[in-house]
């Protein structure tokens, strides 16, 4: 597989020294015991949602199904782990020949889920599996808060485009899968070449303020993009004065110019009196694109202005105030012994503090209201009650080891358009609040 595919670097072998120390002599112990081989099943879950969020958005399943493939011990990865002195000599000879043979159940990307929900679900030897969580964790809990973060800015927005921008604001890689999530969560383009390379994200830009700057003059700058790149691109009208450079502008490119971009000031006042401006000047097909450090308030607050698309970049790839989704990765259930078929009892942490689970493994479901409406989402262990048989959650992503549902990333975005569209319309809004649905925990059942 080509790790450039996963937005690292091509020098980096596999995904399998992306995770925690502990992880690996929790192995080793496990070895010792003789318990490594007994079957276990993790869940992904969060206890809460990000203050005053009404919703989650899962984001990064795909990346996490690479991340999976690519989990390998190659010689490298060997060789640091001994000189290290990481884990003993069985143990490396156990990692040499590593390969999840598991199952993977999960909600398919761009899907909602609330507290408690069993995001995922991997099953398999407690070996093979305890070696995922770290990898898992990190995918799951950067991509899942960008995507929640794009989905209320795309809510915000009304339909309007959106713009990724914020690959200046972010680690190299990490602004790839922003990039992604984002477009998972309602964005449809991105500024950052990687991220359309890698997921063929559609890729926009024209001209910073440096470009301006460049010239003698701001018409020879905009007389050189113009020239460049057609009319139909978009000028940068704020480095100097913006009613002065507006005017520059269409003279320059004609009453067919395809945009203008503001960056500064008081967006919404600035953004009527632009728009005013072009419509007297004939150009009343040019568009305004705003940007300068967007979020979902900033976007709602300007509803009503006459802005054609936003640009947002910070705000996004830092989950706009929550980069982390909370998520965590629990053993829930194991077998008795390591027996082949030996049967699976549950488990569950049981500490004061806030930090308890559920134990047994997990079907989730979301129940409809009379209207079609989503009204809560169920979880449960055991059978499924009937009248929720069809409702079900969890897709199969991976049987015994081999990836099965891989799809188009716009297969994810436009199941998140969806999923969106079927919860209560207060999941939209932006005042804080409680999750749109509760989480109602059954046993199963046979009865409807």
């Amino acid at each position: 597989m080509n790790t450039a595919d996963l937005g690292l670097p091509v020098d980096v072998p596999s995904t399998a020294l992306f995770t925690d120390h502990y992880e690996l002599t929790m192995l080793q112990a496990a070895l010792k015991a003789g318990t490594a081989e007994r079957r276990g099943v993790f869940e992904v879950f969060t206890r809460r949602l990000p203050d005053g969020r009404r919703y989650g958005v899962v984001g990064g399943t795909g990346r996490v199904l690479d991340a999976v493939e690519n989990f390998r011990f190659d010689e490298g990865a060997l060789r640091f782990l001994r000189e290290r002195g990481a884990v003993d000599e069985a143990t490396l000879e156990w990692l040499a020949g590593y390969r999840f043979s598991g199952d993977i159940w999960g909600y398919p990307e761009g899907e909602v889920y609330f507290p408690g929900s069993p995001i995922m679900r991997v099953e398999g030897s407690f070996g093979e599996c305890v070696l995922l969580e770290t990898v898992i964790l990190s995918i799951l809990n950067h991509d899942s808060a960008i995507a929640a973060a794009a989905s209320r800015m795309a809510s915000a927005a009304g339909g309007r485009p959106l713009i990724e921008m914020g690959a200046r604001r972010t680690h190299e890689l990490a602004a790839v899968a922003a990039a992604r999530a984002a477009y998972v969560g309602g964005f449809t383009s991105t500024s950052d070449l990687a991220a359309g390379f890698r997921y063929n994200i559609p890729t926009v830009g024209t001209s910073a303020h440096a470009f301006t700057l460049l010239h003698d003059s701001e018409r020879d700058a905009f007389r050189a993009q113009v020239d460049s790149m057609g009319r139909d691109t978009t000028l940068l009208v704020d480095t100097y004065d913006v009613a002065e450079a507006v005017r520059t502008a269409v003279e320059v490119a004609g009453p067919g110019l395809g945009s203008v971009r503001i960056d500064s000031g008081d967006l919404l006042l600035v953004a009527h009196r632009v728009r005013r401006q072009l419509d007297e000047l004939g150009a009343r097909d040019t568009r305004i694109i705003v940007t300068s450090d967007l979020d979902e308030y900033a976007i709602a607050s300007l509803a009503a202005a006459p802005v054609d698309a936003y640009g947002v970049g910070t705000q996004l790839v830092t989950g706009s105030g929550h980069p982390t989704a909370s998520m965590v990765y629990k053993l829930v259930a194991r077998a008795e012994s390591a027996e082949p078929g030996a049967p699976l009892v549950p488990v569950a942490k049981r500490s004061t503090g806030g930090k308890t689970s559920v134990g047994g493994r997990k079907w989730a479901a979301r129940r409809l209201d009379a209207d079609g409406v989503a009204e809560a989402e169920v979880v449960g262990t055991g059978p499924v009650p009937d009248a929720l048989a069809g409702r079900q959650l969890l897709v199969e992503l991976v049987r015994g080891g081999e990836v099965v549902a891989r799809e188009p990333l716009d297969a994810a975005r436009d199941r998140h358009a969806a999923a969106r569209a079927g919860l209560p319309l207060s999941a939209t809004q932006l005042s804080r609040g409680e999750p749109v649905l509760p989480t109602e925990y059954a046993h199963g059942g046979s009865g409807s």
